[in-house]
């Protein structure tokens, strides 16, 4: 359920606004993204999984709070996430 470190570096590769960025709402919103992701293949065979229901619903609520923020400060900068992403909206 969770992902691989070496998933996690390609991530941070791929959104990384500047050479060591780990922490802009760009990377932790893909890794939360793919994390989701993951946690919503998992239901499809354990539906009666309400602990890592409760963790899935908790991530999709501090991904939403990013966007917010994102969008807050830069609409154009929250558009390209969103696209680049995939997350509708």
């Amino acid at each position: 359920m969770s992902i691989s470190p070496e998933r996690k570096q390609e991530l941070v590769t791929q959104h990384a606004l500047k050479a060591g960025d780990t922490g802009s709402p760009e990377v932790q919103i893909a890794i939360l993204t793919e994390r989701i992701t993951n946690l919503t293949g998992h239901f499809k065979a354990h539906g009666k999984d309400n602990h890592s229901r409760r963790g899935l619903l908790k991530m999709v609520a501090q991904r939403r709070s990013l966007l917010d923020y994102v969008k807050s400060k830069d609409e154009a900068r929250y558009r390209t996430i969103i696209e680049k992403l995939g997350i509708r909206r």
